[in-house]
């Protein structure tokens, strides 16, 4: 019999993408600071997070794999976070225009019976084309992604903003790298092609 699987999070995206790998998991809520330390960079953050959410979640539990994520966007060395405000969604977009965009995605998978953790960091990049202040302002009142790091949903509308998508995996955009998590899992005794 397999292990049981865990997704420390509540997030619909990264749900929906562990499902086309398995339908044989559970999700909970990891209760984890998301505060930077001082001088933290963004790698060491979104590693740090994503080993914090699964060990959140494992250290309630006497057996299973929990998988953790954390995700952010980097633009000239400034970490970006939400817009919350259509303005600021703007401000974001206007910024990008013509320039590339770095996703880095933590990722860890621990293993709640031993406490051993597989880990990495998944770099993905998104390159904006030229927006005018038409094709930011329509695709904000379209798309409302306010709560969306970098101001857009790539997974909908806002694929039309972008000349080039560079990566591994397109899956890391979304927050939940599929290529790296299946070997991530295997590392720890889970093949989800044979073990679904």
């Amino acid at each position: 019999m397999s292990q049981n699987l865990w997704l420390a999070s509540t997030s619909i995206y990264r749900k929906a993408l562990l499902e086309k790998l398995t339908p044989d998991f559970q999700t909970a809520k990891p209760e984890v600071d998301e505060t930077a330390l001082p001088g933290e960079t963004a790698t060491a953050l979104v590693e740090r997070l994503a080993i914090a959410k699964a060990k959140a979640v494992a250290d309630k539990l006497k057996e299973g794999l929990v998988i953790g994520s954390d995700q952010v966007a980097l633009f000239d060395g400034d970490i970006l976070g939400k817009p919350h405000t259509a303005d600021n969604a703007f401000l974001q977009l206007k910024r990008f225009s013509g320039h590339k965009v770095t996703f880095l995605t933590g990722l860890a998978v621990v293993d709640a019976a031993t406490g051993n953790i597989s880990h990495c960091v998944e770099p993905f990049y998104v390159h904006f084309r030229h927006l005018t202040d038409d094709d930011i302002n329509t695709y904000i009142k379209r798309e409302q992604p306010l709560n969306c790091a970098g101001s857009f949903k790539s997974e909908g509308l806002g694929i039309t903003l972008f000349s080039k998508l560079e990566g591994d995996d397109p899956n890391s955009l979304i927050g939940l790298p599929l290529i790296k998590l299946h070997q991530l899992l295997k590392q720890q005794g889970r093949d989800l092609l044979l073990q679904p």
